[in-house]
């Protein structure tokens, strides 16, 4: 441990002998640990042209749907066709939860779905036949149109496993995407009673592969590692070693999500425990000192509990996505903080809170990585420094001109 906080320290490269021994550190080790990541983080921020300020985007939820080919052990978003009213909410229904939140000064329309229901569901393919559509992919690109142009909400698009052929073809209506990486473990996906067996697109290889085609598509993307669902610090380690390369391969990679498992009722792994917030906060630490700079380090805000200063020790920059009127649909159970309460919280922990749009302010100023076509939306809504206008009107504006 001494040898790897020194390395550390020093701002030596990390292989994964040393990352998977500081994922270890607690106590004063840990104390240690998160002073240098915060050191790191605040060079991030000075890179980054924001020096003190942690960031998030005031968002609506838009559960696009509820069915899923997948069966994640620890997922309670998830449902099946004979539970809910119909299988994916209408344009209408997307536009009026749009409309809600542009209201209430939203600038992000979060689009969470399950990955390619109509494989799995006859209801989910009859739905979009009968609208049609041949593919969840295909109406996810045209609710994003309807929300760009009847609102101008920014859509964030989390449809899970994509092609590069799809990828792209997103690309002009969504100025960033996501998909968490959640674990490089191959065991966790090939054995039996493990958290991601039986669901075909939680395969490492194929999460990794959509790392890389949305880096060669050129999209900015979040994703992130999902802690204590069965995998040991080993495999923590090269997950997030393998963020680390593709971010240096592509640039692409604008956050970093380091979530913890909370378990769930009603799940395969209701019984398995909370995993720790110090070893959450070791995960965190390890990730910023990891993960180049320009990338920022977020730990969901409403799954931490009590100890959003210590996640600030530990190096994190933003704290994602916010509602001030939608649930987290993921984790209907634990609300997100008010934002006056994130905003004491953060300036408690010596940062000014700002407000940012879906793509990060070095995307959002160009560069090359936003299509024309959703260039506009973005630009309407930045300020000068590239995070988010404060005082701005949000109405729609004409997509593909």
């Amino acid at each position: 441990m001494r040898s790897a906080l020194d390395r550390a320290a020093a701002g030596e490269p990390l292989d994964a002998a040393a990352v998977e021994v500081l994922l270890h550190a607690r106590g004063d080790e840990l104390d240690e640990l998160v002073a240098t990541a915060a050191a790191v983080r605040d060079e991030h921020l000075r890179a980054e042209g924001r020096s003190g300020i942690v960031t998030y985007s005031r968002k609506v939820f838009v559960p696009l749907t509820n069915l899923c080919r997948d069966r994640c052990h620890y997922c309670t978003f998830v449902t099946v066709p004979g539970r809910v009213e119909s299988a994916y909410l209408e344009i209408e229904q997307v536009l009026e939860i749009a409309r809600e939140g542009a209201a209430a000064g939203c600038k992000e329309a979060l689009f969470t779905l399950g990955d390619r229901p109509e494989d799995r569901w006859s209801a989910a393919r009859e739905w979009l036949t009968e609208r049609g559509y041949a593919s969840t992919v295909e109406y996810l690109r045209d609710c994003a149109i309807a929300v760009l142009e009847e609102t101008g909400l920014l859509p964030h698009l989390n449809p899970g496993v994509l092609s590069e052929a799809e990828l792209s073809r997103l690309r002009p209506v969504s100025p960033s995407m996501g998909m968490m990486l959640e674990t490089t473990s191959d065991r966790l996906f090939r054995e039996k009673g493990q958290a991601h067996f039986g669901s075909p697109d939680k395969d490492p290889a194929l999460r990794l592969q959509v790392l890389e085609d949305s880096g060669r598509a050129e999209v900015p993307f979040t994703s992130g590692i999902l802690i204590g669902i069965g995998e040991d610090h080993a495999e923590r380690a090269d997950s997030l070693l393998a963020l680390r390369a593709t971010a240096l391969r592509h640039g692409h990679l604008q956050e970093v999500i380091v979530q913890n498992f909370r378990a769930k009722p009603d799940t395969a792994m209701r019984s398995m425990p909370d995993a720790d917030l110090h070893e959450l906060a070791a995960t965190v630490a390890v990730a910023r000192l990891l993960m180049p700079i320009g990338v920022s380090v977020q730990a969901p805000p409403n799954l931490i509990g009590d100890e959003q200063q210590l996640m600030l020790r530990a190096g994190i920059d933003d704290w994602g996505g916010v509602s001030p009127v939608t649930p987290d649909h993921v984790n209907p159970e634990r609300p997100w903080p008010h934002l006056d309460e994130l905003t004491a919280q953060t300036g408690q922990g010596g940062f000014e809170l700002r407000e940012r749009l879906t793509a990060y302010p070095r995307y959002a100023r160009g560069g090359g990585w936003l299509d024309h076509r959703v260039a506009g939306h973005v630009a309407a809504l930045a300020a000068p420094d590239g995070l988010a206008a404060e005082e701005v009107q949000l109405r729609g504006r004409p997509w593909g001109t």
